[in-house]
């Protein structure tokens, strides 16, 4: 038997709308409901841990590919964290 993970593609989706409530937390996009960019810190905190928690739980579980764009997500994301922080 096999221990070699299968891609799931609910993965991918998942990691990305994630990414897209962190840009939308950071103020990186317009809330649709308002048609204005806002931050929320503790909400982009909260979407960070979340993925951090994600990735810390399925390390060895993931595909080459679904790693790797968890990995990018989470330096993307504390990229923007950190300036949007800087500049609080």
């Amino acid at each position: 038997m096999s221990n070699t993970p299968k891609p799931d593609t609910r993965f991918n989706d998942f990691v990305y709308l994630q990414a897209q409530n962190a840009g939308l937390f950071l103020g990186q996009l317009t809330n649709p409901a308002t048609g204005e960019q806002s931050v929320n810190l503790k909400a982009a905190a909260l979407v960070l841990d979340s993925l951090e928690m994600l990735a810390a739980k399925t390390q060895g579980n993931l595909t080459q590919e679904e790693t790797s764009l968890l990995e990018k997500a989470l330096l993307n994301i504390r990229a923007l964290y950190a300036n949007v922080e800087d500049l609080d």
